[in-house]
């Protein structure tokens, strides 16, 4: 019998087996913070508008309609929980029957928070209408306090979190912001990548639109 080779203290040496195995693990892990690493590169690449609180807000109004992407053929909201205030669970399906215009947002994102003053003017537009401004925190865990201090600012935006911070690849979006509008079948009717002004015209002309049911 062929031995292997000996410890200074005699004993065979039995050499690790498990590097396989961890290979795999660390694959496993690379792969989901890549997909996280991402989404925050394709929004550090975008910077907030500058100069006056006036220009910003024009330059983001113009640059709207050319933002705009209507699916040839209308999705459905994914069947993804994110929780309200309280840590009650919630999907996009809760609010059938009215027009969501979702939107993905953090903290760490500039061209997000540039733009949820002009969330929050959208649904004081539509107050008492059927029509819901659902702003979605992608903060980690410990980011959220920030995030709900920052909503409560914005009133009357309502402050919803999304845990996992999965909800980015259920919509397949390319990066935050990124805001989706639902008809009131729930089915997708447009969204817009990037900052935008959602307190103009042509962003109200979108919800008229779907509440419309066009």
């Amino acid at each position: 019998m062929i031995e292997g080779p000996k410890s200074t203290g005699g004993e065979p040496v039995v050499k690790p087996r498990s590097g396989v195995l961890t290979g795999a693990l660390w694959g496993v892990a690379i792969v989901g913070v890549a997909g996280v690493l991402y989404i925050i590169a394709q929004s550090s690449t975008k910077t907030a508008p500058s100069g006056t609180p006036g220009a910003a807000a024009t330059a983001l109004q113009k640059s709207f309609i050319a933002k705009v992407q209507i699916p040839a053929e209308p999705r459905p909201a994914p069947d993804y929980t994110f929780y309200d205030s309280a840590g009650k669970a919630v999907r996009i399906a809760d609010f059938k029957g009215k027009v969501v215009v979702m939107n993905i947002w953090a903290t760490w994102c500039a061209p997000c928070v540039a733009e949820m003053p002009t969330l929050a003017k959208l649904k004081a537009a539509y107050a008492g209408k059927e029509v819901e401004v659902v702003v979605v925190s992608i903060d980690s865990e410990t980011s959220a306090a920030k995030a709900r201090l920052f909503i409560a600012r914005h009133e009357p935006l309502a402050f919803y979190h999304d845990r996992e911070m999965k909800l980015p690849f259920k919509i397949n979006a390319a990066g935050a912001p990124t805001t989706v509008i639902y008809g009131r079948d729930g089915m997708e009717k447009a969204r817009v990548a990037g900052e935008a002004d959602w307190s103009g015209t042509d962003a109200r002309a979108l919800v008229d639109k779907a509440l419309a049911g066009r």
